[in-house]
């Protein structure tokens, strides 16, 4: 291990392969270093079983604001621009349609009106509203079996991608080691990182490096490394694990049901794995946890150490379990994991989807599902949605829970302008040359 690097990267998910993809290919900055504890890049919440393998565009994910759905979109494109120029055979994503479906009157005109009123299907050009007959035509399975009497709406686009994120990781660091100056060093654990005089001194189970300048990408830990540097006092996590339930082969695309607005977890949905389109995935489930990584009970003190035990804290945990909105959706989903029960007590969410679904179809999927850490604001007591960027002296923090896969890339691109302008502005970042090889291969002419 050298033992100095001008930026060193922790965690090796796709939001750190994606930094270190960036500035290695991008940028002049001469020694860099990614730090993973596991074995493989990729293999926590970036691993295919444990995300909904969904590259969001904000087109179908219906709690979006039309503002963030923006925001998304150019994350999802820059993604799917790297995709399409680098991976030509489809080995890491495949394209399928998708939709949002609404069932019964007060879906269909609330999903009438985001399409007409709220901006939706201007920002989207090749999005359709769609109708019972159409439905059929594309997913047959979502139709068979409903009664007739029931109103359906669906929102409608061609243009879907499904990625596997982990092998798209993997993908990202290999193109960065083509270059000079780049270390990736895997199965060595990050112990903690200390602020000195010259930099910062990153203690690994491998030995101490030094660094002119940091960037934490480790997922929910992300927050337990900035609160031991005195960042993120305002700021705790809620952990919630999601699961998964397997089928045959009921559907062509991805299927999504309408978002509840106050939620911020995905909405239960039905789509094809990325590899094997024979199989069916529902889900995600959502329950709280208290852990940072699924089945990984040592990470239960790391979500002590992001609690923190103050009055704010419980307040924030309280105020947020006890939304009536909320309470009764985390109750429900802690059923979904009990034996049996919870088979039967998910089968109506797969119904929703496809209404000839039995029980006899699905099965709870065994070693699906990962964390996703959402982000707790202790002094408002609330629950915010979406991604967070804490940035210090020389060092930034991220928490990316979804969509921050789709967007790994654009926040890499963010976050590498801020590298190099922290590094005393000794080098460059060549934006037009990441566009170039990224956002501007989507094929928007698709549109």
């Amino acid at each position: 291990m050298s033992d100095a690097y001008d930026l060193i990267i922790v965690g090796g998910g796709i939001s750190g392969a994606s930094l270190l993809y960036a500035v290695s290919k991008f940028s002049d900055i001469e020694h860099v270093a990614l730090f993973e504890k596991e074995p493989e890049i990729g293999a926590i919440n970036t691993y295919q079983t444990n995300n909904s393998q969904t590259l969001h565009f904000g087109d179908i994910e219906t709690n979006y604001t039309l503002e963030k759905a923006r925001s998304v979109k150019a994350g999802a494109e820059t993604l799917a621009g790297y995709l399409e120029a680098t991976d030509p055979d489809r080995s890491l994503y495949d394209r399928r349609s998708k939709m949002v479906i609404a069932v019964g009157q007060e879906e269909v005109e609330r999903l009438e009106r985001r399409y007409h009123e709220k901006g939706f299907g201007d920002l989207y050009p090749k999005l359709e509203l769609i109708g019972r007959d159409r439905i059929a035509e594309l997913e047959p399975a979502v139709v068979e079996e409903r009664a007739p009497d029931v109103e359906l709406r669906a929102l409608y686009t061609p243009d879907g991608y499904v990625v596997d994120y982990g092998e798209t990781a993997k993908s990202l660091v290999a193109e960065a080691r083509e270059e000079s100056g780049v270390d990736v060093y895997t199965g060595t654990p990050v112990e903690g990182v200390v602020e000195t005089a010259d930099g910062y001194a990153v203690r690994t189970g491998g030995g101490t490096a030094m660094a002119d300048g940091v960037v934490v990408s480790a997922g929910s830990h992300s927050l337990q490394f900035a609160k031991q540097l005195g960042y993120g006092e305002d700021m705790a996590l809620l952990p919630i694990a999601g699961s998964f339930f397997l089928a045959e082969d009921f559907l062509n695309g991805k299927v999504y049901t309408l978002q509840m607005g106050k939620l911020p977890f995905a909405a239960v949905h039905g789509d094809a794995d990325v590899h094997d389109a024979s199989v069916t995935r529902f889900g995600p489930t959502a329950k709280p946890v208290p852990a940072l990584e699924r089945g990984e009970l040592s990470t239960v003190g790391d979500f002590l150490d992001v609690f923190g035990f103050d009055l704010d804290s419980f307040v924030s945990y309280a105020n947020i379990l006890a939304d009536r909105v909320l309470l009764p959706y985390v109750l429900r989903n802690l059923v979904y994991d009990l034996p049996e029960l919870g088979t039967r007590a998910f089968l109506p969410h797969v119904q929703k989807v496809v209404p000839g679904a039995t029980l006899e179809d699905i099965e709870p999927a065994r070693g699906y599902g990962g964390i996703r850490p959402q982000i707790v604001d202790t002094s408002a007591h609330t629950l915010d949605m979406g991604e967070a960027t804490i940035e210090g002296e020389d060092i930034i923090f991220n928490i990316t829970p979804s969509p921050g896969a789709s967007t790994c890339l654009k926040n890499a691109r963010r976050d590498a302008l801020s590298v190099v302008d922290f590094l005393d502005g000794d080098y460059q970042f060549d934006t037009a040359g990441f566009d170039a090889a990224t956002v501007e291969n989507f094929p928007h002419e698709t549109e």
